[in-house]
């Protein structure tokens, strides 16, 4: 049997930090990885940039207006073996707008870098994070002996 393998789903998100050195967090609401932390993101809708997706993202999983910026990095996460995705996530800045989960997200909130050490994170997110400095290192408590 041969399995067969679509062209990724392309999706964007923000890493947006806030001036207290809070990370945005979503709770994701639905599959794959329900339960989990993620930074704002989904798929992106035909026509939209990987920027306008991001934003978009934004909007719609926290009530928050953003400003996107650069990317910092570019993920392919395999769920199964037909479907995988190709995940641009981006620096990003809110410029308005009150927090509050929505659309596909159960719940959305500022983390502190110790609350994002114990939570439980999507994929590789985590590793994802800390190559890109965030939060910075001087930020998460060290933990003690086990």
């Amino acid at each position: 049997m041969y399995g067969v393998r679509m062209d990724p789903v392309l999706a964007a998100g923000a890493v947006i930090v806030d001036d207290g050195g809070r990370i945005l967090m979503v709770k994701r609401g639905h599959a794959p990885e329900k339960g989990r932390w993620s930074v704002p993101g989904g798929h992106v809708e035909a026509g939209e940039t990987l920027a306008e997706a991001a934003a978009r993202e934004v909007r719609e999983e926290t009530g928050l207006e953003a400003v996107i910026g650069r990317e910092l990095w570019c993920a392919i996460i395999d769920y199964s073996d037909a479907e995988t995705f190709e995940i641009h996530d981006f620096a990003a800045t809110v410029i308005g707008g009150e927090l509050r989960a929505g659309d596909d997200a159960e719940d959305a909130r500022w983390m502190t870098a110790d609350e994002l050490e114990r939570a439980p994170l999507v994929g590789r997110l985590r590793a994802h994070l800390r190559a890109a400095g965030i939060p910075p290192s001087d930020q998460v408590a060290p933990k003690g002996p086990s």
